[in-house]
């Protein structure tokens, strides 16, 4: 086979180059996905284990830091720094209209905008994946048909339609078709993979959102009852 490369001709040559640049960078963009997923699943597993006790949310949110590639203490990091700074407002104008919706209505926003920036993060160069899948087949099939034109041309130049006469541009095309399905094949594979974990990933960022702004809304809701008249307590969070 190397050999057939070899004795292909420069168009050939050049769509095979095409398609090898293409298949190369697609394993890179699958092992670097598959490594980034696999850090940031773990991560995020031991962050919700650590959140689910719920003993001390200053600790929860100091362990977040720790985390870097974990999309779970990503956005709850996002939401406990805009809880934060929310119980620091209420306690500088205590005599604030703000209210319950309002108050877990930032903190949800704040958690969205993280769950967006995650998403982009680990879509990131999946496109690659998705363009190998949809055009190398048509990459290898324009080298297919440069074989079979070059496989007439000979049999015109020759006058002959022997076996030595066609089989080098059969060859060539035969070879253009195999590399365009090397390479599409595992970057439409991988993309579907990692779309559905990334899907995955997406319900459990608003499940978790859901979640911690319901335990703010309570912690908010408890607070307002204990608050004197035109007086607001100081809300325990700390950054």
């Amino acid at each position: 086979m190397l050999e057939m490369i070899l004795n292909a001709g420069p168009m050939v040559k050049f769509v095979l180059l095409v398609l090898l640049a293409l298949s190369v960078g697609c394993w890179w963009i699958i092992f670097m996905k598959a490594r980034l997923f696999s850090r940031a699943e773990k991560e995020s597993n031991e962050f919700l284990g650590l959140y689910q006790q719920r003993t001390n949310f200053p600790v929860i949110y100091r362990e977040s830091k720790l985390y870097q590639y974990g999309y779970l203490p990503q956005v709850f990091h996002s939401g406990y720094t805009e809880w934060a700074r929310l119980s620091r407002s209420v306690e500088n104008a205590p005599e604030s209209s703000q209210t319950t919706d309002t108050y877990v209505e930032g903190v949800e926003k704040a958690m969205e905008g993280a769950i967006l920036s995650q998403h982009q993060r680990m879509e990131r160069s999946l496109a690659l994946l998705a363009t190998t899948g949809s055009t190398a087949p048509f990459i290898g099939l324009f080298g297919t048909v440069w074989g079979i034109m070059t496989s007439f041309q000979r049999i015109g130049l020759k006058g002959a339609a022997n076996l030595a006469v066609v089989a080098p541009g059969i060859s060539e095309a035969l070879i253009a078709t195999a590399m365009g399905l090397v390479a599409a094949i595992p970057a439409v594979v991988a993309y579907n993979y990692f779309a559905n974990r990334i899907r995955a990933f997406d319900n459990e960022m608003h499940y978790f959102v859901n979640d911690f702004s319901n335990m703010v809304k309570r912690e908010w809701l408890r607070r307002l009852s204990t608050v004197k008249p035109n007086q607001v307590q100081r809300v325990a969070v700390q950054d």
